[in-house]
């Protein structure tokens, strides 16, 4: 009888979550050498067998910005509010580029994973929270190109930007940006599980929610009926934030900030909810 007894007891038991509030958080902390891991792997795997190596974070948004500054600047003629192009449009993104990086990266979490997900446990969650961490790897790179650009533009005699106490706000720029591409992503992760579908239109709907953020084009052309649609996106508060921390020009708003908090946690909130519900048969389906 008492034999019985200790064969039923069990030194750990592994149970799908069911909602967002038995989510173990402690868990995730215990497996945070595990996390920092993935984050070494997504950093050296990104350009390992590539000639230029980490070249590339820098090559992406120098061609990016002349792409942008010789299509949107010279041919469109689209203005950028008295700001010279190549730090308007770096400015737009640096952070663009994070959060488009955690989201697309993040949303393929169950398919590129699948097989390391069926022969031993960790936190699934793991996965995506290392991917917005080594993201910032490269964030910072792209960051101090943007920096140095910045400096160019502000020892000048007559420099054409004003940066102000904003600059302080930086933090939080960066935590509601990978607080957003986190939360989308994990949420299309889980969906594509059942819906395949969705993969094909993942690309092109961040192309279109960048064309509908003020990255090419200042907020303050766009006309007014249109300008609270521009507003109800998340992102654009940031950037523009972001715009009028260091440039001196933009729409800088603590209501639009506050909106784009909320709106972060309650997606986020909804996205766990959901990560929850799916992980409990993803292996199943994916």
């Amino acid at each position: 009888m008492s034999l019985s007894k200790q064969t039923d007891q069990w030194d750990l038991e592994i149970q799908p979550e069911s909602s967002f509030f038995e989510l173990n958080w402690r868990e995730l902390w215990h497996y945070r050498d595990l996390i920092l891991l993935f984050v070494r792997r997504d950093i050296v795997s990104t350009y390992k067998q590539t000639i230029l190596g980490p070249i590339w974070f820098f090559i992406q948004p120098i061609l990016t910005t002349l792409t942008y500054v010789i299509i949107f600047g010279n041919i469109a003629g689209i203005s950028t509010g008295g700001v010279p192009k190549i730090l308007f449009y770096l400015a737009g993104i640096t952070l663009w580029n994070y959060f488009q990086e955690c989201l697309m990266k993040t949303s393929d979490t169950f398919i590129l994973n699948q097989n390391l997900f069926g022969k031993v446990y960790f936190p699934r969650l793991a996965i995506p929270i290392s991917i917005v961490i080594s993201n910032l790897f490269k964030f910072f790179i792209q960051l101090a190109l943007f920096l140095v650009a910045w400096v160019y533009f502000l020892l000048q005699a007559e420099s054409p930007i004003q940066p102000n106490g904003t600059l302080a706000l930086f933090p939080v720029y960066l935590l509601l940006m990978s607080g957003l591409g986190f939360s989308f992503g994990v949420l299309i992760s889980s969906l594509t599980t059942k819906y395949r579908d969705l993969r094909f239109l993942i690309q092109f709907g961040v192309q279109l929610l960048m064309y509908g953020t003020p990255i090419v084009y200042p907020l303050e052309i766009v006309p007014d009926k249109y300008r609270l649609l521009l507003l109800a996106n998340p992102i654009t508060s940031v950037i523009e934030a972001f715009k009028y921390s260091f440039l001196g020009q933009g729409y800088f708003s603590w209501f639009g900030l506050g909106y784009s908090l909320i709106f972060m946690v309650i997606c986020l909130f909804l996205s766990i909810l959901v990560f929850n519900r799916v992980e409990k048969t993803f292996m199943d389906t994916v």
